[in-house]
């Protein structure tokens, strides 16, 4: 079983092998056959269900919805190859900078 801290990083190899795979014999390994526009598709709906959990849904169903969120962003960074460290990294990165600061310094 995976430790918590090492889950998105053990699911993110998973959806990488998927990439490998029969689209009949996995859901990831469709989903990236079908193409950008509908991993981006789903991300959207995701998030959609994401925000409604939020605004009026029970605890169990943000996190299973944050969850699905967290799956399908990780299947779009598969789809373009930007391996999840990177993110892992920019946050670190951006780690005890304060939102304000860091935002300015994007657009500056």
């Amino acid at each position: 079983m995976s430790t918590p801290q090492h889950v998105l990083d053990e699911l993110y190899q998973v959806i990488l092998s998927r990439k490998e795979a029969s689209p009949d014999s996995s859901y990831t390994a469709s989903l990236l056959a079908k193409g950008i526009d509908k991993i981006l598709k789903k991300l959207g709906e995701e998030t959609t269900e994401t925000v409604i959990a939020g605004k009026g849904g029970s605890d169990t169903e943000l996190t299973c919805e944050a969850a699905d969120l967290c799956y399908h962003l990780l299947v779009l960074l598969a789809a373009r190859n930007i391996p999840a460290s990177a993110v892992w990294e920019e946050l670190a990165r951006r780690s005890g900078t304060s939102g304000i600061a860091e935002k300015a310094s994007r657009t500056a």
